[in-house]
């Protein structure tokens, strides 16, 4: 593609506002931007769109929003009137831009005569996931950028299970776009009209009440909240986004009453101005938490990403020093208690199973071999967990995990769930507080019970043009001259996700993602793969040993020798 013919061309379009040219012709002495800008279209993939707000073909803006819509609603238009009836709901989290975006996505669809469910202001993704299997809606979209920077913003298409778009469905979509010209190709209308002629209906909080019916309906032991309320204190932060209202409410519903907000992180504002990035995932986002916990003297802090599908969790260990419960970790503690408490009270299935992806811990397959429990392994996104779900039965599901802190409990939803894995922590935290326990002290006796397991997730970002061929002739080179030793032990097995196949020629389980997966002598798992939804690429160390201190000295070392690797 020719960027700077493309860039010419947007300076040229009688759409554009005067400050959307302002901000291109700010830019024209500056060959690298533009190229950055111009060099392709944002890739619309099963999760939709990714990417750093502004004018451009590779940037978000309400011309990539509205031409992506108008490839969703092709789509369905082609599946006839009925299916246009059944509607699209429509979500959106706290970011900038996010209420335009989601309106001018709404009036596409309406346009093209297919209704849309519009919720009144921000919610929860895996509400919107609720919402598309409740009102039995053909297909739902998010405007979201999850956890990533102030500067980006993003748009996921879902379908009918209320999981992320299928690759078949995706893949429709895709080729839509491409025919559509970003000017004048998606069509519109006035959002007030359609709101006036019920093209568009605006959703509130009916359907907050009906999704939080389900999310109650998740708890398992409702005595252990009641027992230990009076003192039991949580300090909880939304990180300025979706789970402001719900998460505490919910808390409040299981009857854990003392729930701490942080009020400077309770204030809806896409710029997250208390945080470098705005992710559960990094312990510094949690600065304001520790000092309120600190002074309230609290052994909780539960802590949402502004789309409220992931959940950070930091605790008081036996120094007490907060440290934060790591992803791994958190689906291994949520994994056995449900296990436990299911068991306790009589209502674990014989056919009972959960689902995880290949780069999280194993750790989870021993805690379900322990206890006659099956697990199944997907490639790394929900949605792959969700079609397990939807392959396997919801009846015996009890949950599903991936190490970037999502965790699926119920099936009312096919998406990471912040709302009741918080739920869901909180039961088990005063469940433990029951038997004088943090859990910090379970986390230490699972590994007393299944053996000690350290991982770490080293990332390496490379961002631009270069960083795109990068990351592709990084995978190619590992696939055609695989590395006979890393950190200075044996690889005995690779196995090639992409190809489905195992350098020992055996066949894999899965095919189709660009994973490598490296199998060493030590027992140790070492993965790469490029992240789909950033310029990065994403090293998975999985370690255990014979004590935690050994498992984590030897993923401590992998670690070094992924960095050296991606470089």
């Amino acid at each position: 593609m020719d960027y700077r013919k493309e860039y010419e061309k947007w300076l040229a379009a009688d759409c554009l506002s005067e400050n959307e040219r302002a901000e291109l012709l700010a830019i024209k002495d500056n060959e690298k931007e533009i190229e950055d800008r111009f060099f392709a279209p944002l890739k619309f993939g099963t999760a939709g769109l990714r990417g750093v707000l502004g004018m451009g073909l590779n940037r978000m803006n309400v011309y990539t929003v509205r031409q992506a819509t108008q490839g969703l609603a092709d789509l369905i238009c082609d599946m006839g009137k009925a299916t246009m009836e059944k509607g699209v709901a429509i979500c959106m989290d706290c970011r900038n831009m996010s209420d335009v975006f989601a309106r001018e996505a709404a009036c596409v669809l309406a346009a093209n005569g297919i209704k849309v469910y519009l919720f009144e202001s921000l919610r929860p993704t895996p509400e919107l996931s609720f919402a598309i299997r409740a009102l039995e809606c053909i297909a739902g979209i998010n405007i979201t950028a999850s956890h990533n920077p102030k500067e980006y913003n993003g748009y996921k298409a879902y379908w009918a299970d209320g999981a992320q778009l299928p690759p078949k469905e995706a893949d429709v979509v895709l080729r839509a776009i491409e025919k559509t010209d970003i000017f004048t190709g998606a069509e519109t209308m006035d959002y007030d009209e359609a709101v006036k002629k019920e093209k568009i209906i605006v959703m509130g909080e009916e359907v907050d009440e009906a999704f939080l019916v389900h999310v109650l309906g998740c708890a398992i032991n409702r005595e252990a909240p009641k027992a230990v309320a009076d003192d039991f204190k949580i300090v909880y932060t939304p990180f300025h986004g979706t789970g402001h209202k719900l998460v505490p409410e919910i808390l409040t519903r299981i009857g854990l009453y003392n729930v701490i907000p942080v009020p400077e992180q309770m204030v809806i504002d896409g710029n997250f101005p208390t945080v470098k990035s705005p992710n559960p995932e990094n312990r510094e986002g949690f600065y304001l938490a520790i000092e309120l916990a600190k002074r309230e003297d609290v052994d909780l802090i539960i802590g949402t990403d502004p789309d409220a599908d992931r959940v950070g969790v930091v605790v008081r260990n036996n120094a007490g020093e907060y440290v934060t419960i790591s992803g791994n970790q958190m689906g291994v503690l949520l994994l056995d208690y449900i296990i436990g408490a299911k068991k306790r009270a009589g209502e674990l299935s014989d056919n009972a199973y959960a689902v995880k992806t290949i780069v999280t811990t194993e750790m989870a397959r021993k805690v379900c071999e322990e206890n006659n429990v099956k697990i199944f392994d997907t490639f790394t996104g929900f949605k792959f967990i969700a079609a397990k779900i939807e392959e396997e039965g919801s009846d015996d599901f009890l949950m599903g995990y991936e190490e970037s802190y999502g965790y699926l409990i119920g099936d009312f939803c096919r998406d990471k769930d912040a709302v009741t894995a918080s739920m869901m922590i909180a039961e088990m935290a005063a469940y433990y507080k029951t038997q004088n326990m943090s859990l910090y002290d379970a986390m230490q006796k699972l590994y007393e019970k299944y053996g000690a397991y350290s991982e770490r997730t080293i990332n390496v970002v490379m961002p631009g043009v270069s960083g795109l061929e990068n990351m592709k002739k990084l995978m190619e080179d590992l696939r055609t001259n695989p590395p006979e030793t890393i950190a200075d032990a044996k690889v005995s097995r690779v196995r090639d996700y992409l190809s489905g196949k195992a350098n020992d020629g055996s066949e894999l389980h899965l095919s189709g993602s660009d994973v490598l997966y490296f199998e060493m002598e030590d027992d140790t798992r070492f993965i790469i793969r490029p992240s789909g939804t950033e310029p990065k690429i994403k090293v998975y160390v999985l370690a255990k040993g014979n004590t935690v201190e050994a498992a984590e000295a030897t993923a401590e070392k992998y670690a070094k020798a992924a960095e050296d690797i991606a470089k």
